[in-house]
């Protein structure tokens, strides 16, 4: 690693530890020709993913509008910020470990709604109906009867 100060290409590892809750190493360097230190920070290269929407239109993917779709489809409901925390982690891993370039939206939408169904039904019946654009009161009744029969 090149010293930021004096540009000589000798450094040592001083100190390494995990940050961001295992997702990054914080290293502390020394320069031997300088006698400076620095810290620099190891990470695994994420893919730049893309959402493939129902119009055909192309958007980044945004760890933020899933956080934002499940609590607003648990609002007034017994589900800790903690879980919703999860769900969104397990999303964005089932996401990445696809390991392409492009997602279809569908597929986020039922990843969604999966981990929406074990964790709380209201909330699962509750961003179905706006995903999957409910139109009348019969549409409802047709998702309730179907998680009813699931058990």
């Amino acid at each position: 690693m090149r010293c930021p100060f004096c540009e000589h290409y000798d450094t040592k590892v001083v100190d390494s530890r995990p940050t961001e809750e295992g997702r990054a190493i914080r290293r502390r360097r020394y320069c031997e020709e300088c006698g400076k230190r620095f810290t620099t920070y190891e990470k695994v290269e994420e893919n730049i993913i893309m959402v493939v929407k129902k119009d055909g239109s192309r958007e980044s993917f945004d760890r933020g509008k899933i956080l934002n779709g499940i609590l607003k489809a648990c609002e007034k409901r017994p589900v800790d910020y903690a879980t919703i925390d999860t769900m969104v982690n397990e999303i964005e891993r089932g996401v990445n470990n696809m390991m392409e370039k492009e997602v279809d939206s569908a597929f986020i939408g039922q990843l969604i709604m999966d981990q929406l169904k074990e964790v709380d039904q209201v909330a699962y019946v509750r961003f179905a109906s706006v995903y999957r654009q409910f139109t009348d009161v019969n549409t409802f009744v047709k998702e309730i009867e179907k998680l009813i029969n699931q058990k």
